[in-house]
């Protein structure tokens, strides 16, 4: 039906293994002067951080907490997923830290994560401008020990959506980043928002092609959600009727149109977002994660739908 990154990490490891979030108080170059002001139009970190990820306590602590949350599981291993902001940036205003110096200090955090036993590599949510070819070869130095996923930000293959989105990057920032990723042999990982401001069903359907076309090992995907305290929401509740935003099923058929699109060869890791109540605005389905994957496997089962049944005839 389609390729499942959870099954990937379960065959790998010999267990199940799970994701815990990590905040190591980094922050992004959009937000503190190097690229921009105000970060990206729909973001807000506050609304997606598990209460356990914050910088009130150490890494090591957040590692221990998550552990505790998810230890139900007795055969689990752990990925530390370094989720909040940019974590391969150390800030704006560190010009006098040379590139050497920088590296160790991301190292350090890295390395702290990975001193617990039961976590078996590490996850490293990026931006595509915000890495260095000496940043990658030591990945690629770490990746030979340990798991090691560099997970970009793409957010849209139209450098007109990033724009307007205000990311900073542009799409052919991603090609490079995530080129240069898997030539060192470090498994790469990106994100899309399907649904952003301006963007059409067709325009949604050349990401699946674009994406196709690079060399991505895992996939994250969500829907655009309209969250208090960002640009986004402002802007939304000034003019509501200017969004598209998709009901749950108009969601799901959507989905299912790009998965077919996309090539086989890609995991998927995720399909929707799950902020809070205390932060959505719309659209608010009120679904759990492993419910609406339910609702998608069955209406993928009922349409005979099958990741990269349609690849082959575009993106070839």
């Amino acid at each position: 039906m389609y390729n499942k990154y959870t099954d990937i990490l379960s065959k790998q490891f010999g267990c199940r293994v799970q994701k815990i979030s990590v905040n190591a108080g980094f922050t992004c170059p959009n937000r503190d002067g190097s690229k921009g002001i105000g970060g990206c139009i729909y973001c807000n970190n506050h609304s997606f951080s598990p209460s356990y990820c914050n910088t009130a306590t150490s890494i090591e602590e957040q590692i221990e907490e998550g552990i505790r949350f998810f230890s139900k599981y007795k055969s689990q291993k752990y990925i530390a997923y370094f989720q909040s902001y940019t974590n391969t940036y150390i800030g704006a205003g560190k010009s006098h830290t040379d590139e050497y110096e920088s590296i160790n200090i991301l190292k350090n955090k890295y390395l702290r994560a990975l001193s617990n036993s039961d976590v078996i590599g590490i996850a490293v949510g990026t931006r595509p401008d915000c890495v260095s070819e000496p940043l990658l070869d030591y990945f690629a130095e770490l990746s030979k020990s340990r798991y090691v996923l560099v997970e970009y930000g793409v957010e849209s293959t139209s450098n007109r959506t990033l724009a307007e989105i205000n990311r900073g990057h542009t799409f052919e920032d991603s090609v490079w980043a995530i080129e240069e990723t898997a030539r060192r042999g470090i498994t790469v990982g990106a994100h899309l928002i399907l649904g952003l401001p301006g963007e059409d069903r067709d325009e949604i359907m050349t990401h699946a092609l674009k994406i196709s076309q690079l060399p991505i090992n895992v996939l994250k995907i969500h829907q655009l959600q309209i969250i208090k305290d960002t640009v986004l929401c402002s802007r939304y509740m000034a003019a509501p009727d200017s969004y598209r935003l998709f009901t749950l099923d108009e969601y799901i058929d959507l989905l299912i149109d790009f998965i077919e699109r996309l090539s086989p060869d890609i995991a998927l890791d995720r399909f929707i977002s799950q902020s809070t109540s205390e932060w959505l605005v719309a659209p608010n389905w009120n679904i759990k994660n492993f419910e609406f994957v339910h609702k998608l496997e069955k209406r993928m089962a009922e349409l005979g739908a099958i990741q990269g049944s349609k690849f082959e005839s575009i993106g070839k």
